[in-house]
């Protein structure tokens, strides 16, 4: 039985593990790789990273001190989590093993959807990626495309409208460009909308440089690019806890300003959650709240000493 047991490497997981170590619970990290979202980061040719405000290297400490410290963690992923009659919690990992755990924290993250083209894999990380947000600071003066359907892109794409050359947004539907933002991002003299266009294909030479586009009358678009950025919306990896805690309507974990979901003793923290932004240092501060959350319930609840 542990105190506690934290699901998910990423950047809310590893500083929750990282903090429970030192605040002498007995915990163990369950996921099925560490380092989460930072294992994927853009580059580009001359990049200067510095202009770049990220918590990789933060996460990377907690990374390598949690590689070393094998005997808090566990690298599987999680297909289940119930509640005992007991009151303790059964985490179920999807090669049928059961890890019991008087408190947990949920920090499994949420994945971005694939465009499943020709190139994306491709071109990964290589002048593609999926952060505007992160990134906008690189391409003043560039050309840049962001591809997504909704209000993640239209906000990526208002941020990089402040310093790029030029956006080219490809796939906005028209329910998307009626909202404040769509009507503003029409008038802008530096974005082109190119609304319910489909990609086709990436291409480059070394780096994604080029965006391939068709309309919707099957004419095509070589669109050319410094930095291609796909925001389509997150999906929350929150199926091991539908059920037992309160999700809203596109799936993200409940939680309340504590890090707290509706069931007590269980936790929540990161980009599962529905919090504001995400971003890997708002990440990292989300874990280590919901660890101190953690401990003071096992503290008042459950009786760590």
């Amino acid at each position: 039985m542990y105190d506690l047991i934290i699901i998910g490497g990423g950047p809310a997981g590893l500083t929750a593990a990282i903090y429970a170590i030192r605040k002498r619970l007995n915990v163990l990290l369950v996921s099925k790789d560490l380092g989460g979202k930072t294992n994927y980061h853009l580059e580009l040719p001359d990049m200067q990273s510095y202009r770049v405000v990220t918590g990789a290297e933060i996460v990377n400490k907690f990374k390598n001190e949690l590689e070393y410290l094998k005997f808090a963690r566990h690298i599987e992923p999680v297909a289940k989590v119930e509640k005992s009659k007991a009151g303790h919690f059964v985490i179920h990992t999807q090669g049928g093993g059961e890890l019991l755990a008087k408190a947990v924290i949920v920090a499994a993250g949420a994945r971005q959807q694939w465009l499943d083209v020709p190139g994306e894999r491709e071109y990964l990380s290589k002048g593609l990626c999926y952060s505007a947000l992160s990134y906008a600071p690189l391409f003043i003066d560039k050309q840049t495309v962001v591809i997504g359907e909704g209000e993640l892109a239209l906000r990526s794409a208002a941020e990089l409208a402040t310093v790029a050359e030029h956006v080219h947004v490809v796939g906005p539907t028209g329910a998307a460009m009626e909202t404040s933002l769509g009507r503003k991002l029409a008038v802008a003299e530096n974005v082109t909308v190119l609304s319910d266009h489909q990609v086709k294909r990436v291409k480059g030479n070394g780096y994604c440089n080029t965006v391939v586009v068709q309309s919707p009358d099957g004419h095509t678009l070589e669109l050319e690019a410094d930095g291609t950025f796909v925001e389509k919306a997150l999906l929350p990896n929150s199926e091991m806890v539908a059920g037992l805690v309160d999700l809203d309507k596109n799936g993200f974990i409940k939680v309340n300003c504590y890090a707290q979901t509706n069931v007590p003793g269980i936790f929540a923290a990161g980009d599962i959650t529905s919090i504001y932004a995400e971003q890997v240092l708002v990440a990292v501060g989300e874990g280590v709240k919901a660890v101190l959350s953690a401990y003071d319930y096992l503290l008042l609840d459950s009786g760590v000493f």
